[in-house]
């Protein structure tokens, strides 16, 4: 059975000159889209982009290594977590 369309029903405005909804809309058409559809395909690959690239922590060769070890051989805790993690329980009852 094919998957319907998922539903718009979201609503943004969008402000532009007369030139730059004619542009728009001359594009759309060109690839037989109502502008709308046009936009969205252009403009949702660009944000999820701009978010993976802000979401992500890319580590050199040196910081993976360091983290890897540091998983694997963690050191001793300090004396100021010790005290962060009695305060911790105190407060939460944890």
């Amino acid at each position: 059975m094919p998957r319907s369309a998922p539903t718009r029903d979201g609503r943004l405005e969008l402000r532009a000159t007369k030139e730059e909804k004619r542009l728009l809309a001359a594009a759309a058409a060109y690839e037989r889209l109502d502008v709308t559809t046009f936009i969205m395909r252009q403009v949702l690959p660009a944000a999820q982009e701009v978010i993976e690239r802000n979401e992500r922590i890319v580590l050199s060769g040196r910081d993976t290594a360091r983290v890897l070890e540091l998983l694997e051989n963690p050191p001793k805790p300090t004396a100021a977590l010790l005290a962060a993690a009695r305060a911790f329980r105190e407060q939460t009852g944890q």
